[in-house]
């Protein structure tokens, strides 16, 4: 009977693999298709309800095309020459035959020290992603400067498009090798196999193959978004997720095997007893994303779905295709270390000492590790309230940074980004006159008719995408200071003033501006204005992201604890496994600012960073507790809680340390995307997975609830089942 059970068993084992492998020689295509559907227009980054978005709709009337303005700087410190006019009026002519450039081309507008020109070359907006191949083609045609005294760089929102899609386009080499690589090493690390780490690794791929398959289908089928920065973290979330859950059943089969001499009663008893928690954890993650959808930002919306897609790719193929796996693997995928049932006595070897220690000192220990997890949240002090602005967004000096330098140097803080003011007509001169009162602007212009430049409103932008998001339509230039101008441009009985500000549109300043700005032109009786701009897309995204931060985090841990409260069946538990995952963020967040600050000198951090390192950490933090105490729970109802927090303790240490370590180890790997934002990001999960694993789950949980005993289960039945004595 058991030898016909074990023959059935690896028959469907059989067929089970064959079936994924055959979806996976499909799915494989994919994960290289994902750029033809992801989308970097940053008009999608805007709050809905936003007053920015607002006067993007209004602009649209205003526009007969809507473009966005590439900046050709030509500089020249002893100043511009005859040569230098002529050679920038001969690209202009140039640049307009290429395709995606509106022409005609304003004239080239000199700045008022004499020493820079700057030509704004329109692109049509409808190029999407192939901004790109039309920057680059400028590039080409620019050059980089004829002689050692010229400099020639191209820039401005499209160039910043351009840099930004051609980062994000390296994610399906770079990021997705080192990745692997990443993983590999560590499970060799972890097996010291030449055959187990093929197993978590082929499951892992076909999760992300899985994963990128149906994102394909939901974004072309406009169910989802997506755009670089989640096709970014969906790579190293599939791989890093997926690479944890097989460790925890994998060690899981590798102790029942210890307990049982058929594989197949060792899988079925791993599986029931490992496949809850890891339901639990993704489901909990999945959850945790899912709560992005509440955002007002569309980028942080697109993000929630694609993160929870590549989750739920990834439990279906670790509860399915990887146990099958195992199951034909038997006792031999652990060679040369294969479990046997005489080995039961090694299982958890290594942590016995430290439960010991625990049981001994639980009171002491989670007092100090609390304490110390208070004084590193102390460094939040550090993380400052400065954001990232578009020189500060890449960690090497692409064109567009160097562009948007040389035109601080030589112009008004906010020329070619003015802010835009679209009022009633008959309201015009009123709102013109309270612009201009406004401390930091600069000069203020209304739009006439024969304006080439007025094709929309919007630029550069501090976005909740990896800095300041790029694609939103712009106006290009309000044109030299004194240009005459002629008939205001008149549509639906209102029309447009651009108000040129002094700091740069991407600064503190500048949104200080705006704010007052706005507050003086609402102020006009029968005006009914509106004020948008880069500089207003910016501010608006960062009121956003703060409101964000107060709906969502909030929400994130309300789900959270209702998901602990059903698998652990209490209440006090999950209360207490909240608070300390809340704790190691923020001490996470405290270490983080002091290293961003003090060893990387980053500026500051996204306005977009907290909520998204808030949720990443707190979702997959609570992934190693989810873990630990699930088994503490099973080993509570037959030893007593006390044993069964040192047993669970010894039995999960080394597999859920050896998943922090991957997983941290995976989003590092966003380091190799020349991206502030992304490398923070990978920074933050990756030291808050380490603390989680090495501190919060190690030594904090375990000792709290060894030190509460029982009572840690109430309300349950449990909580009433007097403690046995034992070690574990």
């Amino acid at each position: 009977m058991a030898g016909s059970r074990r023959r059935i068993a690896l028959l469907l084992a059989a067929v089970l693999v064959v079936g994924w492998l055959a979806v996976g020689a499909v799915a494989t295509r994919y994960p290289g298709r994902l750029a033809e559907v992801a989308t970097n227009d940053n008009a999608a980054f805007l709050p809905a309800d936003a007053e920015a978005t607002r006067a993007q709709r209004l602009a649209a009337g205003f526009a007969e095309r809507e473009t966005l303005p590439a900046f050709v700087v030509y500089a020249r410190e002893s100043g511009i020459t005859d040569a230098d006019r002529e050679r920038a009026a001969s690209d202009a002519a140039r640049f307009a035959t290429v395709p995606g450039v509106v022409a005609p081309l304003p004239p080239p507008i000199p700045s008022t020290d004499g020493r820079a020109l700057q030509l704004i070359v329109p692109v049509d907006n409808a190029a999407g992603d192939r901004t790109r191949e039309v920057v680059r083609e400028l590039r080409q045609i620019a050059g980089r400067g004829s002689d050692p005294g010229q400099v020639v760089v191209v820039g401005g929102p499209a160039g910043l498009l351009g840099d930004l899609i051609e980062v994000f386009s390296s994610i399906d080499g770079p990021l997705l090798l080192v990745t692997l690589g990443v993983v590999l090493v560590i499970l060799l690390v972890v097996y010291r196999s030449p055959v187990l780490w093929v197993i978590p690794l082929l499951a892992a791929g076909l999760s992300y193959a899985l994963a990128a398959l149906a994102v394909y289908f939901l974004a072309s089928s406009d169910v989802i978004t997506l755009n670089g920065q989640a096709q970014g973290i969906l790579t190293v979330l599939v791989f890093g997720a997926g690479t944890d859950y097989a460790l925890l059943l994998i060690a899981r089969y590798r102790e029942e095997l210890c307990r049982h001499p058929e594989t197949v009663e060792a899988m079925f008893a791993a599986w029931r007893g490992a496949a809850p928690a890891i339901f639990a954890s993704g489901g909990t993650v999945i959850a945790g994303l899912l709560c992005l959808l509440l955002s007002s930002l569309s980028s942080n919306q697109a993000l929630g779905p694609v993160a929870a897609v590549g989750i739920g790719a990834t439990l279906v193929v670790m509860l399915t295709f990887l146990p099958a796996l195992l199951l034909i693997g038997g006792r031999w995928a652990f060679w040369p270390r294969s479990p046997h049932v005489e080995h039961a006595a090694s299982v958890g070897r290594l942590w016995k000492p430290v439960a010991h220690f625990i049981a001994r000192h639980a009171r002491l220990v989670w007092v100090v590790t609390t304490l110390v997890l208070i004084a590193l949240g102390f460094g939040l002090t550090q993380l400052g309230d400065t954001r990232l602005s578009q020189s500060e967004l890449f960690t090497n000096r692409t064109d567009s940074v160097m562009a948007q330098e040389v035109i601080d140097r030589h112009y008004p803080g906010g020329m070619g980004s003015p802010a835009t003011i679209f009022t009633l007509a008959g309201a015009a001169d009123r709102v013109a006159e309270a612009a201009r009162s406004v401390p930091g602007v600069a000069e203020v212009r209304t739009v006439p008719v024969d304006d080439l430049n007025a094709t929309g409103s919007g630029g550069p932008s501090g976005g909740a995408t990896p800095g300041p998001s790029p694609g939103a339509p712009s106006p290009g230039s309000p044109g030299p200071p004194g240009t005459p101008a002629g008939p205001p441009k008149v549509v639906d009985g209102r029309v447009e003033l651009q108000a040129t500000l002094m700091a740069p549109a991407d600064s503190r300043e500048a949104e200080q501006t705006v704010r007052e700005l706005r507050v003086a032109v609402h102020a006009v009786a029968g005006a009914d204005a509106v004020v948008g701009g880069p500089t207003a897309i910016g501010l608006d995204t960062s009121d956003a992201s703060t409101r964000d931060r107060n709906v969502i985090i909030p929400v994130v841990l309300g789900v959270i604890a209702v998901i602990l409260a059903l698998l652990l069946r209490a209440l006090l538990a999950p209360i207490l496994l909240i608070i300390t995952v809340v704790l190691s963020f923020l001490a996470t967040l405290g270490l983080c600012a002091l290293i961003f600050r003090y060893a990387f000198g980053f500026p500051g951090v996204d306005a977009s960073f907290p909520l998204f390192a808030f949720v990443f950490l707190v979702a997959l933090g609570i992934d190693y507790n989810i873990f630990l105490m699930s088994r503490v729970r099973e080993e509570s109802v037959r030893r007593g809680t006390r044993s069964g927090v040192l047993r669970g303790l010894v039995v999960t240490g080394g597999v859920i340390t050896s998943a922090g370590f991957v997983l941290a180890a995976t989003f590092s790997a966003l380091g190799v995307l020349p991206l502030v934002i992304l490398i923070e990001l990978g920074l933050a999960v990756a030291l808050g997975v380490l603390l989680d694993t090495i501190v919060v789950r190690s030594l904090l949980v375990p000792a709290l609830a060894y030190d509460i005993g029982p009572a840690v289960w109430w309300p349950s039945r449990l909580s009433r089942v007097p403690n046995r004595p034992g070690a574990g």
